[in-house]
């Protein structure tokens, strides 16, 4: 195994809900002598899930940063939510992550959420081991979840371990333990010391032949990443457990596999060797590539940074937490050393901050630092400026890096303060969440009174309707959640618009021509520069454009945000006398205008993708219920004594589905959801709003 340069490593645990993330986090501090105790999801006395009602609900909320040191090497490690309502805390994690620890079930496989977080992490490059969890679980099955990350997620698992057993207790050869395929040894976990006492042996005879297969197996895999590999395996020789280890890790690193390990983290069993994979494959900050940016003094010329604390400091803000005492920034540290008591500059708002204090964070606990270097994770007291996604760098070396793009909100409720005493600590604690979520969005109706708060689902909307009544102790009135619609065009059109007034004694006269095309991808509307005729003067065209992309954020004819549209400014006619910037205004909005009448606009409706998972006897009746509901079904599956439904429903439909769906399967079945994208409504949809 190759040595990092530095001894860190900052991964995150990501997973579909209830894979057991949570629990995998627990155990792996109590192991590393982080806690004294192990803390329970059940019980709400977890370190990560230290959040009311992330206690109440057994679930993981808010991503949480904690630290420990395994054999020599310090760990930052983020636990992040697997609830789709939750997917930012998820987002801005990978963006800021060098590898990550992927939980599966073994019972449920790869489940909805498992392939948004998987494909998050791809967007992101962040390479990744799996593990497998649950196998003391009835119905477990480690070899069919290799296959489904094989299949469903399209990538290359090589199971470097395999399970000893497997189910619950009762079964004729329960999970006992894990089978070290790279140096063929059994790792079992004794209950009595919580599985902190760990008895490496021979591997068991009845089980030599299948570890000798899958280990063939495994080394078949890691040919094509290694010729010594190859010719070592070619010539029979012995392959020492190092050389398979330096493979596996560069292979990793690189993106190329994913090394697969086992366990039940309920159980204690298979901790300690997922804790020295994390140490063994995944990158330190020096093995990822320099963090490239722009230079946004310079015209954004291309600037790179390596991971050292010797280059020019600059770090990324990946998430704010709200405090009424001063906000705390998370930063993630690419390049250089911050001190506290010192300036940074904001590049996204080209300004300076006070860097005040720097807190070593874990969980919810605190440690001041005086600095910190290259590939930390580290909290700031100080800022005033900035928020998730804002790049903070040397005022001598700017530099701006990619920020963190979040999926756009679906679901929307009403609230409506009792008092205007109650308006201003309405608007106080809003504007706090904001800070906090960006996925949380918030307008005030003038005519109305009624503040519009936004969310990625209900679940989102029910934990932030919870907080403003309970940490902000607001006296307000909630109205009944609404989907946030859209509106598109039907066809693609060329248009020309005209102004010919007299406004105050002067003539204004213009003429422009626009085209208007529906696009594929979701998205909020654009405007685009399409004149070929560098001979107009360039303050028309600018005129023009202003106008047309304030339009494109505006509403269509039914009075829903535009999106998945684009407008091209053709061209504009200039008159020799009487052309004025306020002539190409009312000429662009004209034609804007125009275009919509003639391509006539569709109403698009959030569109989820569903999974549920149920007995099979009760089958028939969730099928019916989700054609009721309008939903495309679009497989079934078998899994052992279940049967995984997956379908795309209109969220419209789906409002209170859970408890519907729990009642026609006597509270046997559950399920996830998350957005898919946006689609025609039905002309029902739209005459209720007409």
């Amino acid at each position: 195994m190759s040595t990092a340069q530095r001894p860190l490593r900052n991964i995150g645990i990501i997973a579909h809900i209830d894979a057991g993330k949570t629990t995998v986090t627990e155990r792996m501090l109590y192991y590393a002598g982080e806690t004294h105790k192990m803390g329970e999801v059940d019980k709400g006395t977890t370190i990560t899930d230290f959040d009311p009602e992330e206690q109440q609900r057994g679930i993981t909320i808010l991503a949480a940063s904690v630290s420990l040191k395994w054999r020599g090497t310090a760990i930052n490690l983020i636990d992040t939510p697997g609830h789709v309502d939750f997917t930012a805390e998820v987002e801005r994690s990978l963006r800021v992550l060098d590898g990550g620890v992927v939980v599966f079930s073994a019972r449920e496989g790869v489940e909805a959420q498992s392939e948004t977080v998987w494909h998050q992490a791809d967007k992101y490059g962040v390479p990744r081991l799996a593990f497998i969890n649950k196998l003391d679980r009835e119905g477990a099955d480690f070899f069919r979840t290799v296959d489904e990350i094989e299949k469903r997620l399209a990538a290359k698992p090589v199971a470097l371990q395999i399970p000893y057993g497997i189910g619950p207790a009762h079964v004729d050869n329960p999970f006992r333990g894990v089978i070290d395929l790279v140096r063929m040894r059994l790792y079992s976990f004794i209950d009595e010391s919580q599985g902190a006492e760990v008895i490496e042996a021979d591997v068991p005879e009845e089980m030599r032949d299948e570890a000798e297969l899958y280990r063939e197996r495994m080394l078949e895999q890691l040919f094509d990443y290694s010729n010594e590999l190859a010719e070592l395996m070619l010539s029979e020789e012995e392959i020492p457990p190092a050389k398979i280890d330096e493979v596996v890790r560069s292979a990793t690193v690189h993106g190329m596999i994913v090394p697969v390990l086992c366990g039940s983290a309920l159980h204690f069993r298979g901790i300690q060797p997922l804790l020295d994979a994390v140490v063994a494959y995944l990158p330190a900050p020096e093995d990822r590539p320099p963090i490239e940016g722009t230079n946004p003094h310079k015209n954004d010329a291309r600037e790179i940074r390596k991971p050292s604390p010797d280059e020019p400091f600059c770090g990324l803000v990946f998430k704010v937490q709200s405090a009424k005492h001063g906000d705390l920034f998370f930063v993630r540290i690419y390049s250089g050393t911050l001190k506290a008591g010192t300036r940074a500059l904001n590049s996204d708002k080209d300004k300076k901050e006070n860097v005040a204090q720097l807190w070593h964070v874990q969980a919810d606990h605190r440690t001041q630092v005086e600095s910190a270097t290259a590939g930390d994770i580290i909290g700031i007291i100080g800022l005033r400026h900035s928020i998730t996604g804002d790049t903070l760098c040397d005022p001598r070396h700017p530099i701006l890096l990619e920020s963190i793009v979040f999926p756009e909100t679906v679901i929307s409720m009403a609230i409506e303060p009792e008092s205007s005493t109650e308006r201003k600590k309405l608007e106080d604690a809003v504007a706090m969440m904001t800070r906090q979520d960006p996925t949380f969005r918030a307008e005030e109706n003038e005519e109305t009174g009624q503040t519009l708060i936004s969310g990625m689902g209900e679940l989102h909307l029910e934990i932030i309707k919870n907080r403003l009544l309970r940490d902000f102790n607001l006296n307000v009135r909630f109205h009944q959640p609404r989907v946030s619609y859209r509106e598109t065009i039907g066809k693609a059109v060329t248009v020309r618009g005209e102004c010919h007034r007299q406004l105050g004694g002067q003539t204004h006269q213009a003429a422009v021509e626009l085209r208007l095309e529906p696009i594929a991808e979701d998205g909020p509307s654009e405007a685009v520069n399409a004149v070929a005729n560098e001979e107009v003067p360039q303050e028309f065209v600018n005129a023009a454009m202003e106008v047309l992309q304030s339009l494109c954020q505006g509403a269509g004819t039914v009075g829903f945000p535009l999106s998945k549209m684009r407008v091209k400014l053709l061209s504009l006619e200039v008159h020799e006398t009487d052309s004025t910037e306020v002539a190409f205004r009312h000429a662009a909005a004209d034609a804007f205008n125009r275009g919509l009448d003639q391509a006539g606009t569709v109403m698009l409706e959030p569109i989820m993708r569903l999974q549920v998972s149920t007995p099979e006897d009760h089958m028939g009746d969730i099928v019916a219920d989700l054609q009721q509901r309008r939903a495309v079904i679009h497989s079934t599956d078998s899994r052992g004594t279940m049967t995984v439904i997956g379908a795309e429903v209109p969220l419209a439909e789906l409002f209170g589905y859970s408890s519907a769906m729990r009642g026609l399967s006597q509270g046997r079945a559950n399920c996830s959801m998350e957005p898919s994208a946006y689609a025609p409504a039905p002309a029902e949809v739209r005459s209720t709003f007409i």
